[in-house]
């Protein structure tokens, strides 16, 4: 039985909550937050104690921890549990700072404990098929990934001054989508963006609008299309060209009903939003974690694959600022 500590229990933390309740070989024994109600609502839900988070990093009875905290406490807290020697499941961003990134690199690998990148894409249902499919050579050689991720409506601008940028932020989720799909290194970023949806966004330093390319020394390409509004719910969807075929995984709506009429057709809306969309990809991404480290096997999405997603946000945002494309070393 694994059992759990949740470090962080708002709205990210109450969903790995309710994954881990989910699993048979896994128990959340310890939650902590720095607002009490939250921590006392999620203990409650949970049958887990409310601790401070020095004494979960202390308990002998939390093998493992779930850092759900905002990206400025991650780099601290990454260090404390490494040195407890509790295993890590860690929330995307791991943090905003490449070079601090590479700090906690070097005290996981330190101290040999397991790391888990919460890239919870790679654990959706259709994301995963469709990349099993690559792998199993479906459309033959991969030739261009196109990645659609547009939100319903932006988050509040004082989210948006701390958040890091739409490409460390938004976009950080489909660079890692890239490099899962794609199956190599993308050694060249270029990126265009602008501030159409809200003005404050602009004023704030950051865009709403965006498109980045991705090129691989194959020559095989990546184009990613991100946007902080779209009225029509949450959009979600991927295309891989290879050079034996195409595969596509679209947006997944609140039915699957279809309306024919002399107007034309119509379907349901998408899910609107990203709980919903990737309930079962947070399930599964959990299930994952939870079954490798009772196996005593490998954990991933790796920390480095946080830190290669990061690198190419960097570039993406360096791309945008200089107006050319940045190669990735």
């Amino acid at each position: 039985m694994l059992r759990i500590g949740i470090l962080g229990c708002g709205r990210i933390g109450q969903v790995h909550a309710r994954a881990v309740r989910n699993i048979d070989s896994a128990v959340v024994t310890a939650v902590a937050d720095a607002f009490p109600q939250a921590a006392e609502a999620l203990a409650s839900y949970c049958g887990a104690e409310v601790r401070s988070i020095d004494a979960i990093m202390a308990s002998d009875d939390v093998d493992a921890v779930v850092i759900g905290t905002p990206t400025t406490t991650h780099y601290d807290l990454i260090h404390q549990a490494a040195q407890a020697g509790k295993a890590i499941f860690c929330e995307k961003p791991v943090d905003l700072n490449s070079d601090r990134i590479r700090d906690c690199i070097k005290v996981v690998n330190d101290t040999g404990v397991p790391f888990l990148t919460a890239f919870n894409r790679r654990f959706d249902p259709n994301f995963a098929a469709l990349q099993t499919q690559i792998q199993q050579g479906a459309i033959g050689d991969v030739e261009i990934v196109t990645i659609l991720s547009r939100d319903p409506s932006p988050p509040p601008i004082d989210y948006i001054k701390t958040s890091g940028g739409l490409f460390r932020d938004m976009m950080i989720h489909d660079f890692d989508m890239a490099r899962f799909l794609l199956g190599e290194e993308p050694v060249q970023v270029f990126a265009v963006g602008t501030s159409l949806v809200d003005p404050e966004i602009g004023k704030a330093g950051d865009v709403d609008t965006a498109a980045v390319t991705l090129t691989t020394a194959r020559g095989a390409i990546c184009q990613i299309s991100n946007s902080r509004r779209a009225t029509y719910g949450y959009d979600q969807r991927i295309e891989v060209h290879g050079s034996k075929g195409m595969l596509r995984a679209e947006n997944i709506r609140e039915t699957s009903v279809e309306l024919a009429t002399a107007q034309g057709f119509a379907t349901a809306p998408t899910l609107n939003f990203f709980l919903e969309r990737y309930e079962r990809a947070y399930a599964a991404e959990m299930e994952s974690f939870v079954a490798a480290l009772n196996a005593k096997a490998p954990v991933g999405p790796s920390i480095e694959d946080g830190l290669k997603a990061q690198l190419i946000a960097d570039a993406a945002a360096e791309s945008l600022k200089t107006g050319a494309p940045i190669a990735l070393s």
